[in-house]
């Protein structure tokens, strides 16, 4: 357990310490990159429906959001890191897996 909570750790300071230039940019819809990663780490899924720009239950990625819920795979966990990885790179999919 302490392995994935050091390696959760180092994904989302890595994600909040990249580069300012990248921080600034913006996503599209006009949306803050870093807002939606910081929603994301809140729950997951949350920086991904942000991005969409919120509205009906459609535009939420369900499976990031509900598996959200389950300790130490959702929030705090790999989910958690992931959806503020996709979140902060502007991307809004319900992919499970890390893949750049």
């Amino acid at each position: 357990m302490k392995r994935l909570g050091a390696v959760v750790l180092t994904v989302v300071l890595g994600v909040a310490l990249a580069s300012p230039a990248a921080a600034r940019e913006r996503c599209p819809n006009d949306r803050s990159r870093q807002a939606a990663m910081w929603l994301s780490i809140a729950h997951p899924g949350l920086g991904e429906y942000y991005l969409k720009g919120w509205g009906g239950w459609d535009n939420m990625p369900q499976r990031k959001f509900w598996l959200g819920f389950i300790p130490f795979y959702g929030w705090p966990g790999y989910l958690q890191a992931k959806s503020a990885h996709d979140a902060f790179h502007c991307r809004t999919n319900d992919d499970l897996t890390f893949r750049d």
